[in-house]
């Protein structure tokens, strides 16, 4: 039996009604962040399955890393972070024998350093007209800094600037800038601002920000107009579009940031700095010409205890420099993604709705309909991953689908609420590393925060505690990695039934696991520490090859507020004794 047409004017009318209404809720600030959000995650879908396949046809990236090898070697070498600027003034030194294309330096260089060398890193980068170096803007009052004025050779100007000035994450009224005698006798300086969303992921990444109504380039941005030597410092916006030279231009999304274009997670090599230093003191030529001639070499933090990871669309964890280098690979490529304007979503919208009523008119059996509703919906995802894959298209998929599926919401309602007895299950295997079943990196931040906050509220002290597995690397380097992975779940197990259910037992990073001690002082956190210490040393660990070995651990402990009042300070407190229970001889507990 067929639909009537008075049926069919209702339907019509409620999905004229339910666009309208959508139109006027994305003004609803509330709404229009949730929106964001939701269509933000559908960018990450799409990026997370093309990401596999796409590399960027121009790489001359290589990322020399801090990594965490290389720390500990600066450490031992040079003294403790931060090292003397000397270091850095010598290694670009060497660097610049064997003809880098850029030298981008992914760290902060303010005021003069009371470790000395200040001299020697600033000639050494003002003398080689290919090092990039980064400043920072911020929010800093007034009363706190006074914001410096920075020389006109750094100052851009912008033609129809207005998708960056209306934009507040994007005008600052304070400044920290590296040391004047850089600032004023180089070009090469840019802004390392990031803009996360408000789900924590970096989409967008800022080309131009506005300081004092002038206008600063982004780090990347000025090391790949200079690969491209591309000498520019008047911009015009038009169209949505940064407007470059030699036929390069970078779509602005509608808050006025680059939407990035995300590679295979393999794309850029990372080489540890240990591995360049070694390079360097054993005169291997063949490996230095390999990796720094006419490379764009960043050079920047991956170790997770420098506190420069970022989540990105296709991972959780990245470091800040592989964020740089992936911003750099979008502009020598012209290859950034662009955000199709609102009328078109919402023609798509009232095209799907128009075809929805037809269905519904047509199709009398609602598991046919729904089944054909379905078939549009995962088409439309299909169309909507291969215009993002081949032409670099975003096109909305939140509002259009919400629109399709008006006449299916007690179905969509249904799903949703059966869907929500999985939320607990997904929900854990978002803060659940993998390897070791315990909780991750991001979920152990959150819980530092919410303990602190507890703390701050109620004064009800907690504790934690930082361990890492005794020469790791020997089981790695004699068993293999699936016998290291073997060890790391093991000792994770052992950790986790020497605590309450009420602790929370994370992996910090590598080898290093955490545990944060809920409602728990300082002695009784010792007391948990040892009893993990002895239960590890006792327990026989049974690797892939089948061998049976020992393993210990070395552990810190630190409690809140007698080691400090941030989430930083304890972990910093912590991490330092767990140092020194291995400069002590390992295996065991230090708590001062």
């Amino acid at each position: 039996m067929k639909t009537n047409k008075f049926d069919l004017h209702v339907y019509l009318i409620v999905a004229i009604v339910f666009i309208l209404a959508f139109i006027l809720a994305i003004k609803v600030p509330f709404f229009a962040d949730f929106s964001a959000i939701i269509e933000g995650k559908t960018f990450d879908f799409r990026q997370e399955i093309l990401s596999h396949s796409k590399k960027p046809l121009n790489n001359p990236v290589k990322i020399f890393a801090l990594d965490t090898k290389t720390y500990e070697f600066i450490n031992d070498t040079y003294g403790e972070w931060p090292v003397k600027r000397e270091y850095w003034a010598n290694l670009i030194t060497e660097i610049e024998k064997y003809n880098p294309k850029l030298i981008v330096l992914d760290f902060m260089f303010p005021k003069k350093s009371k470790k000395g060398g200040d001299e020697l890193f600033i000639n050494a980068v003002n003398s080689n007209k290919n090092v990039v170096v980064g400043m920072l803007f911020d929010y800093e009052e007034e009363e706190n800094r006074i914001s410096a004025e920075l020389p006109k050779n750094l100052k851009n100007e912008v033609k129809n600037d207005n998708l960056i000035k209306e934009n507040p994450r994007l005008v600052f009224p304070n400044s920290q800038p590296i040391l004047f005698d850089i600032l004023n006798n180089s070009k090469n300086i840019g802004s390392v601002n990031f803009t996360r969303e408000s789900d924590g992921i970096i989409r967008y990444m800022p080309v131009l920000v506005n300081y004092k109504d002038d206008y600063y380039k982004n780090i990347s941005f000025v090391s790949a107009l200079n690969y491209l030597d591309i000498n520019k410092t008047s911009f015009e916006i038009k169209n949505g579009k940064l407007l470059l030279d030699n036929g390069f231009s970078i779509p602005l999304n509608d808050s006025g940031r680059a939407i990035m274009n995300w590679y295979n997670e393999d794309t850029f090599e990372n080489v540890s700095l240990s591995d360049v230093h070694k390079a360097i003191n054993d005169g291997n030529e063949e490996f230095l010409i390999d990796k720094i001639q006419d490379k764009v070499i960043y050079i920047g933090a991956t170790a997770s205890l420098l506190n420069d990871i970022k989540s990105s669309p296709i991972l959780s964890m990245v470091p800040g420099v592989e964020i740089h280098a992936t911003f750099f690979e979008n502009v020598i490529n012209n290859d950034f993604v662009y955000h199709v304007p609102v009328w078109i979503d919402l023609l798509i919208a009232v095209l799907l709705s128009v075809f929805a009523v037809f269905l519904v008119n047509r199709i009398q059996n609602i598991v046919v309909s729904f089944g054909a509703t379905a078939l549009i919906t995962v088409s439309y995802l299909i169309l909507s991953i291969f215009l993002m894959g081949k032409f670099n298209i975003w096109i909305g998929i939140i509002f259009p689908l919400l629109s399709a599926a008006t006449f299916f919401v007690t179905a969509y309602i249904l799903k949703y609420i059966l869907k929500s007895r999985d939320y607990e299950h997904t929900y854990k295997l978002a803060v659940t590393d993998v390897m070791t079943q315990l909780y991750n990196h991001r979920y152990f931040q959150e819980q530092m925060v919410a303990q602190t906050q507890n703390y701050n509220r109620y004064q009800t002290s907690f504790s934690l505690i930082m361990s890492d597995i005794d020469f790791f690397k020997k089981f790695n380097d004699t068993y293999g990695h699936q016998s290291g992975d073997a060890v790391l779940k093991q000792v994770a197990q052992i950790m986790k039934s020497c605590v309450r259910s009420t602790d929370i037992p994370c992996r910090y990073g590598g080898e290093e696991m955490a545990v944060i001690l809920t409602n728990t002082n300082n002695e009784d956190a010792i007391t948990t520490a040892n009893k993990i210490c002895e239960a590890v040393r006792n327990t026989k660990v049974t690797l892939a090859t089948g061998d049976i070995v020992n393993v210990t651990i070395s552990v810190g402990v630190a409690t809140m507020p007698k080691d400090g009042l941030e989430p930083k300070e304890l972990i910093e407190a912590c991490d330092k004794r767990l140092y020194k229970a291995k400069e002590n001889g390992r295996n065991q507990v230090v708590s001062d």
